[in-house]
């Protein structure tokens, strides 16, 4: 960072340079982010959260605290069905995380989560996220008669994503629920960030009253470096099913939840002070977060992050990485980042595939940084 307006962030990429403005929030720009090089000729930079428990480990308590306050944001007296959507991958925790903090306080609350994984399922409706790595979502009608009741009569829709940098994700996510999805009783949107560089575009152009919540908003931009190499993307764009099918416990969301399972690797115990790392991978993020905050309040140093299939370069937020292939079968590569330099005492991998569809490479990977790494699963 080469300013020292606390305002104002700058980093210089390979490519470019990013320039981001606060406009409002009182949170330190570098504590909620750090930027990297994507690896996608569309978009060449990426805000990497520090509290997402995605690209960079982090305490629990720490995302907790911020599902707390994004919470603390929300209008009173929201009509309800209230309808909650965390976009996949990167959002599927920290969707599930608001919901949970807000579950008490709104009317006939359901929370979604839209997935590039299709599942035994009625689909609600399909959608665009045109920058991303992996552009198709789908987004499936809970099979539970209440949850379905709350899908469909929701007056008031949350969308909610890690950041919104142009507005376009839940425009499209918004017109496909109307449109395709039949949802015509909607009333109010709420949309939910970490950061916000939208400049208010939702608003522009949604017909309904819209509520924008975030830690921080402003603006970016862009100055490319001429002629600077463009990146090559690895074939992570799929949105289909694999050798490996999820688990049937579909309790996290992409089928509907109400209220959190809890249910995942029950009878795990640590040592008070053992240094843990709880590893979600792709969308079954959720539990395994659950399973890591347990685990912390037992006493142990715990962090959690992701696997993800987003191709980011390392330098600059990302100081190592893990490349590995998918555990749905589908030959995609996915990455660990942030942990190959570390080292832990234990690494918990939860995964909704069976533990045989765990990469070796992935595996062999984590054993190089802790003494035990173990398979979390349903089975």
């Amino acid at each position: 960072m080469n300013t020292h307006d606390a305002n104002v962030y700058r980093r210089t990429l390979t490519s470019g340079t990013i320039s981001v403005t606060r406009h409002k929030g009182v949170a330190a720009l570098e504590s909620l982010f750090d930027i990297a090089e994507r690896r996608n000729p569309k978009r060449a930079f990426l805000f990497v959260s520090k509290v997402l428990g995605r690209h960079i480990p982090v305490s629990p308590t720490i995302m907790r605290s911020v599902f707390r306050q994004l919470s603390e944001l929300f209008p009173q007296d929201l009509p309800g069905p209230v309808l909650f959507i965390g976009m996949a991958e990167t959002a599927v925790g920290l969707g599930a995380g608001v919901f949970d903090e807000l579950r008490e306080r709104v009317g006939d609350p359901v929370y979604l989560t839209s997935t590039r994984h299709p599942v035994d399922g009625e689909l609600l409706c399909e959608f665009k996220e045109a920058h991303s790595h992996a552009t198709d979502h789908l987004l499936y009608l809970p099979a539970d008669p209440e949850m379905r009741r709350r899908v469909q009569q929701a007056q008031t829709v949350v969308l909610i994503d890690d950041e919104a940098t142009t507005g376009n994700t839940f425009i499209n996510l918004l017109a496909a629920l109307r449109d395709d999805g039949g949802l015509t009783s909607l009333r109010q949107v709420v949309t939910v960030t970490l950061t916000d560089w939208s400049h208010d575009a939702l608003e522009a152009g949604c017909p309904l009253p819209v509520h924008s919540l975030s830690l921080v908003s402003g603006q970016w931009s862009w100055e490319p470096v001429p002629d600077a190499p463009v990146p090559v993307m690895p074939q992570v764009n799929v949105t289909a099913t694999g050798t490996f099918a999820p688990s049937s416990k579909q309790t996290w969301g992409r089928l509907g939840m109400m209220k959190p399972a809890a249910d995942l690797a029950p009878d795990v115990t640590v040592q008070p002070g053992e240094k843990i790392l709880v590893l979600g991978t792709g969308e079954f993020v959720w539990e395994p977060f659950l399973l890591a905050e347990r685990l912390e309040a037992m006493g142990a140093e715990v962090k959690y992050s992701s696997t993800t299939r987003s191709p980011i370069a390392t330098g600059f937020a990302i100081q190592s990485a893990l490349s590995f292939t998918d555990n749905y079968g589908l030959g995609i590569p996915n990455f660990v980042y942030n942990v190959a330099h570390q080292s832990f005492d234990r690494i918990l991998l939860c995964a909704e595939t069976p533990a045989e569809s765990i990469d070796a490479l992935l595996l062999t990977g984590l054993k190089n940084v802790a003494d035990s790494v173990e398979i979390i699963t349903y089975e």
